[in-house]
Order: structure tokens, then sequence, then C-alpha cells
């Protein structure tokens, strides 16, 4: 009687822990982690040079494009394993976009666009994308791989919120900030 009650408790354990909240919606039905940090006595000049030595330190990310002079946006893939007993193998990737806009002593940050591609082996059995095209992760998938698709759902989530705690981090960080200076070239026409 008591181990049915302590594999009772276990599983109600287990059901809360499930539970975590998911990203929520924007006003396009995306899913999205948005944050708005200030940070005291920063400019805006100093704060540009942050994120674009974070985006030029930061190799998972490709830098698409700065937008203006204030809005950078980049992309990037988390790799989702499967485990089964001992063995991992990965079951996909999660593509994202991660977008930073830098105000003087603020700035906000968001990541959306969460696309799912699942990978398959190819004839030299590696694992690869089966599909260039993702799909979105706020899709429903229907009845069949819902338990699945919400497993996608949690790690976008959780990898979300780790992605935020080290971007500010990074941001917060009072290390003096190395100006780029320009190489001169000596030309040595004259000898």
């Amino acid at each position: 009687m008591i181990s049915f009650l302590f594999l009772f408790a276990m599983g109600v354990v287990q059901v809360r822990a499930q539970e975590e909240a998911l990203l929520p919606l924007d006003e396009k039905g995306k899913l999205i982690y948005y944050e708005v940090v200030a940070l005291k006595d920063q400019p805006k000049d100093s704060l540009q040079l942050r994120v674009f030595n974070y985006f030029k330190g930061n190799k998972s990310l490709k830098s698409n494009s700065a937008i203006g002079d204030s809005l950078w946006v980049a992309e990037g893939k988390m790799v989702v394993d499967k485990t089964l007993l001992v063995m991992s193998h990965p079951s996909g990737e999660i593509l994202y976009r991660f977008y930073v806009e830098v105000k003087d002593q603020k700035y906000r940050f968001w990541i959306s666009d969460f696309n799912f591609i699942p990978y398959q082996r190819d004839r030299y059995g590696n694992f690869v994308p089966s599909t260039p095209i993702g799909t979105p992760l706020e899709k429903d998938p229907g009845k069949l791989n819902m338990s699945q698709w919400k497993e996608y759902q949690l790690l976008a989530t959780t990898f979300a919120k780790a992605f935020a705690v080290s971007f500010k981090q990074y941001m917060a960080n009072k290390a003096p900030i190395t100006i780029p200076i320009p190489v001169q070239k000596v030309v040595r026409k004259n000898w």
C-alpha cells in the first residue's frame, strides 16, 4: 500500500513538472520570447558595440543584417536529440530568428519564427534534414504527433529562456569594450 502511494505521488510530481508554460503567441500568431532590459548609465553606442561583438563571437548565430542603426537580425538553429536508453541520435532541428533593438540606456530582444525540420538517415547512415522547409512550431500537428510536438515546444521554451539569460549576462558585462582599430598598411613603393 505504501509503495502504491509513493508511486502515485511520484506520478503527480512528474506530471506537474511537465506542465511548464509554453512561449506566448504574438499578434501574428507565432511563438515569441520578448524582453526589454534597462541598463543605467549605458549609452547607445556602447550597447550597439556589445551587440555587434556578441554576434561576432557567437558562432551558433548567423547575422543576417542590421536594419537601420539600432536593429539587428540573426538566425540560428538548435538540434533536437532523441534518447533511447543509452543511445541518442538527432531527430530534427529547430530554426529561430533572434532580433535585438538598442536605444539609449535600454535594449529589447525577441526570439521568434520557430520552425522544426525533421531529420532522416541518408544512404551513408548520417542524419540529415529531410526537407529544407520547416514546419512552424505554433502549427497544430494533429492527434498522432501531439505529445512529440509538445515536447518540441517545451524544448524551444527552455532553449529561449536559457539563451535570454546568457545574452543578458553578456550585455550586462562591465568589462571594457575594445573598439576595432583600423590596421595601417605600409606601402613600399619607394625603397
